[in-house]
């Protein structure tokens, strides 16, 4: 008889972006939530247990975003709040990493902007050596340049770590036609071109970490990451959210 199992992995290297807010408060409270970091965790220590080679990109927006220190001000100038955004992430990561060695699962923390008393320099090859050792290897920093998203820094290492999706995880259960939270009627897409999404102007990513993807043929799954085991099934190739691809 076939194998049906559905929670299997489709994907065997995986590159999952997670936004600040995933390991926050929520309601505009700044902070790390343990509750949820240990939620978020779990998953990615399931999903590492299935082997999958997982590398994750994670926000900062839950401790501070750096627009919100140069927007009409000029006392902090815009590449110095993006900075600040970075450290950001790293904490989050440092977070993250202690939350999943807790549960004896094996990390790697890796920072763009080298701070070498917390985590390692981002390389490309040791990266993708602790991947093959099935470490989890986190990923701060961004892309250790001010100007530049998250997504921007997901798109950039999903490239250069050759995964093969990355997983845009949301408060949004996929890509719709319109705002979901303002229009009750809007459209969700379950499968799009890159092409589509271009004539159709959808916001699945930054423009310059979606023209990324698109030219390396990684495929993008956006998806709802408050659902009950949503980055298991993510991975596992079930349907949910909305998969653009080439």
């Amino acid at each position: 008889m076939p194998d049906t199992d559905t929670s299997a992995p489709k994907y065997k290297r995986v590159l999952l972006k997670l936004s600040g807010e995933a390991l926050g408060f929520g309601g505009g409270k700044l902070g790390i939530n343990l509750d949820e970091t240990k939620h978020i965790a779990e998953q990615l220590a399931r999903v590492a247990a299935s082997g999958v080679q997982l590398a994750v990109v994670i926000g900062g927006g839950n401790l501070l975003r750096g627009a919100q220190f140069s927007a009409g001000d000029e006392r902090i100038k815009p590449a110095t709040a993006d900075y600040m955004g970075m450290l950001a992430t790293v904490m989050n990561g440092l977070a993250l990493q202690d939350t999943l060695e807790a549960m004896g699962v094996e990390t790697r923390l890796q920072s763009a902007v080298r701070m070498e008393t917390v985590a390692e320099p981002y390389i490309r090859r040791r990266a993708l050596r602790h991947l093959e050792k099935n470490r989890i290897v986190i990923l701060a920093g961004g892309t250790g340049n001010p100007f530049v998203t998250t997504d921007t820094a997901a798109a950039l290492r999903g490239t250069e770590l050759q995964a093969h999706v990355l997983l845009k995880a949301t408060k949004v259960d996929g890509v719709f036609n319109s705002d979901p939270a303002k229009n009750p009627y809007a459209e969700k897409f379950e499968r799009l071109t890159f092409d589509q999404v271009i004539q159709k102007q959808l916001g699945v990513m930054d423009i310059g970490a979606f023209e990324m993807c698109r030219l390396a043929k990684l495929p993008i799954l956006v998806f709802n990451y408050k659902q009950d085991g949503a980055i298991e099934r993510a991975v596992a190739g079930q349907p949910i959210g909305t998969i653009v691809t080439g």
